[in-house]
């Protein structure tokens, strides 16, 4: 059965993965969803980019989305979370000092010198847990013993 997570529970597993997905609509109407390395950072997320897309749409204040998951699929077991809020550039020397040393390192080694972040003003997230009495799982059309 689904579980409606609450949300310190969402912040709690947002904060046992590194990568998610930050999503927006363009100015055009386009729909971009990308990978980011993040971290959790009081009341939102924050990530580390170049200039293009992402930094444009946090510049403009654009609402974003943000959403990280894990998944077992052996066990059919997994939660997601969905934070969505305004983007901003973090631009206050202090702060950008403070980010620069939290455990924030892109896996893409082009320099990523700009820290966006996403307050939460939704952050939702749902899980599925183990089922009562074990595992389920289903064999595919044809397939045997």
């Amino acid at each position: 059965m689904l579980q409606v997570l609450d949300r310190s529970t969402c912040v709690e597993l947002l904060q046992t993965v590194v990568i998610g997905r930050v999503a927006w609509v363009t100015a055009s109407g386009d729909a971009i969803v990308v990978p980011v390395n993040f971290i959790v950072v009081d009341d939102g997320v924050v990530f580390r980019t170049a200039e293009g897309d992402k930094l444009d749409a946090a510049e403009a204040g654009r609402r974003l989305c943000f959403e990280a998951d894990d998944v077992e699929p052996a066990l059919q077991v997994g939660w997601s979370v969905m934070l969505t809020g305004r983007a901003e550039v973090i631009t206050d020397p202090d702060e950008v000092r403070r980010l620069e040393l939290l455990p924030l390192a892109p896996w893409d080694p082009a320099p990523k010198p700009f820290f966006v972040r996403i307050r939460a003003d939704e952050l939702t997230g749902r899980r599925l847990p183990l089922r009562a009495g074990g595992v389920t799982v289903e064999r595919q059309r044809g397939e045997t013993n």
